[in-house]
């Protein structure tokens, strides 16, 4: 996501420093006109200041101390963006630590996944109004604008930013927030495409009444429901792909990772005592697949690589 992220920057007519501790993915930025840096303090120094960093790493450790090390770099007026999937609590207390400084801290929210540079980012964004403002046009850049989706009937008083695809949620923390609900929502969603499909694919088997016996084309059933259905969705057409390249869906083990963001909506839900048993049950059974595996879970794990690159076999950082 990072590199689509600089590539869409650069599409727009921004120009980014780009710095990675493998060299290779900064070593092809710069074939498409970014600026290599060797290491976090030459990408500052090659930075004009009001200087804005972008993190784009694992929660916890990583960004910890990436952020804490840019801190030390950086100066009044300069911004870091944590634009991974933070717990929004951590966004708290780095943006105190950085205020000390005088330097902003923006959590920002991403969604897109590997096609955001085609697509375009769905961003929510946590921060002083004043800098979130000064970084409009990067906001604008990436974001998808309107498109083809129909138009909600808002009323006059609505934040235009938001049908553009970016949203200064509120101050810090709040844009991570945002976004964690949000995948906690697409657990629920996924898993409800999975379930069916187990429906589905299990009425062929020997212990349905012949007659009542149903041997489904899957692909065909969610390519239909792309068509008009009330159900259709991005996620369904991931699907409809992975159905379609292989029915059987061998390549895909079915066991399912969580990233942290699932665990702390729930952790959320309880902390208001928020009835949340749909997200809830996703992430258990994210947790009962890597005990024993389903078709719908081989789906889930499709859809998780269709629309974010995720692979099986091991555990997401937290």
């Amino acid at each position: 996501m990072g590199a689509g992220i600089v590539r869409r920057l650069m599409k727009a007519g921004h120009q980014c420093v780009a710095y990675d501790r493998d060299p290779a993915p900064g070593a092809k930025l710069a074939e498409d006109g970014a600026t290599a840096a060797k290491s976090l303090e030459d990408m500052v120094a090659k930075l004009a200041p009001p200087r804005t960093c972008w993190v784009m790493l694992p929660a916890g450790q990583p960004t910890d101390e990436t952020v804490t090390a840019l801190g030390q770099m950086l100066a009044k007026g300069d911004a870091v963006i944590d634009g991974g999937n933070s717990f929004y609590r951590d966004d708290l207390r780095r943006a105190a630590a950085l205020a000390l400084r005088g330097v902003d801290y923006l959590d920002l929210g991403v969604s897109g996944g590997v096609w955001g540079l085609e697509r375009g980012f769905c961003l929510m964004i946590g921060g002083a109004k004043d800098q979130v403002e000064r970084l409009d046009p990067i906001w604008k850049a990436l974001a998808p604008g309107v498109g083809e989706i129909s138009r909600t009937r808002r009323g006059d008083g609505a934040d235009p930013r938001a049908e553009q695809g970016y949203i200064h949620a509120g101050p810090v923390g709040a844009g991570h927030f945002v976004k964690m609900v949000h995948n906690g929502i697409e657990y629920g969603l996924m898993q409800a495409y999975a379930e069916g499909m187990d429906i589905l694919a299990a009425r062929s088997g020997k212990e349905v009444p012949e007659a009542e016996r149903y041997d489904l084309n899957l692909a065909d059933v969610a390519e239909v429901w792309r068509r008009g259905s009330v159900i259709s969705s991005w996620l369904l057409d991931l699907a409809a792909q992975a159905l379609a390249d292989d029915g059987k869906l061998a390549g895909y083990e079915g066991r399912v990772d969580d990233s942290g963001e699932g665990r702390w909506t729930v952790e959320a839900a309880v902390e208001t005592a928020t009835p949340a048993d749909v997200l809830a049950a996703a992430l258990f059974a994210r947790f009962r697949s890597r005990q024993d595996h389903t078709f719908g879970e081989r789906l889930l794990s499709a859809m998780r690589h269709g629309f974010g690159g995720h692979v099986e076999g091991a555990l997401e950082r937290k």
